[in-house]
């Protein structure tokens, strides 16, 4: 029986390339998406990923994309939390928009979605959640504060809720990336990416096929006795 994967926030960057690792490995894939709709068309096209609109600054936005893909193609075995903003800015200018939409989106999202989809799947006994942080939610950024407080939420999310929910069947982990080529850090200019790439021991910036290989294995059987874990995926990056 095919299984049914879910990634949030799947049209770029690290979520299309996770979408389209699941479809080569013969997951019925959906993804999210909140405004890039031709892109999501494309990949609907081009990979037959199913797409649905859901925007994770409105608060119900999660609970009604979980209804809807179970309503459509089944009870969800895979989810990816991947949804994510990044606001740079000090921490005391950032306006109670910007506040609000980032938490919204980079962790209650993650939250919200998972607890849709965790009945179905403690229901069945078995279930697989991948979680999307980042380096800045382990050691924090500058200019970055908010941010790197929703990701590092996330992770003790992670690991927390696989501690409960072990006993059922379900293993949850987490990947947090290093600096990886994706529009997330087009703001970056060239020199910025080298410098990083210099200061990384693999001496080059990750790319999000990299991230999505880890996340595919973490949801594979291949990764049947892994919970609860933080996957750093950074190029050595402390």
């Amino acid at each position: 029986m095919e299984k049914i994967a879910l990634i949030t926030g799947g049209t770029r960057g690290i979520g299309r390339a996770t979408a389209i690792e699941l479809i080569k490995r013969g997951y019925i894939t959906a993804i999210s998406y909140s405004k890039s709709e031709e892109e999501a068309k494309y990949l609907s096209e081009e990979y037959n990923i199913i797409p649905f609109q859901a925007d994770f600054r409105e608060k119900d936005a999660p609970y009604k994309l979980i209804e809807e893909v179970t309503k459509k193609l089944g009870q969800i075995d895979l989810l990816v939390n991947n949804a994510g903003i990044s606001i740079i800015n000090i921490f005391q200018c950032l306006t109670d928009e910007e506040i609000r939409d980032i938490y919204n989106v980079n962790l209650f999202g993650t939250i919200e979605a998972t607890r849709a989809v965790i009945s179905q799947m403690i229901s069945r006994h078995s279930g697989c959640i991948v979680n999307v942080s980042s380096i800045w939610g382990e050691v924090g950024a500058s200019c970055e504060v908010d941010y790197s407080v929703t990701k590092g939420a996330v992770i003790a999310f992670t690991k927390a809720l696989a501690k409960e929910v072990g006993p059922s069947g379900i293993r949850v982990n987490c990947v947090s990336p290093g600096v990886i080529d994706t529009a997330m850090n087009s703001h970056l200019s060239e020199e910025d990416m080298k410098e990083l790439s210099e200061e990384t021991p693999l001496c080059r910036i990750g790319r999000a096929e990299e991230v999505a290989k880890t996340i595919c294995y973490l949801a594979s059987d291949d990764a049947s006795f892994i919970t609860g874990q933080v996957i750093s995926v950074n190029g050595g990056t402390s």
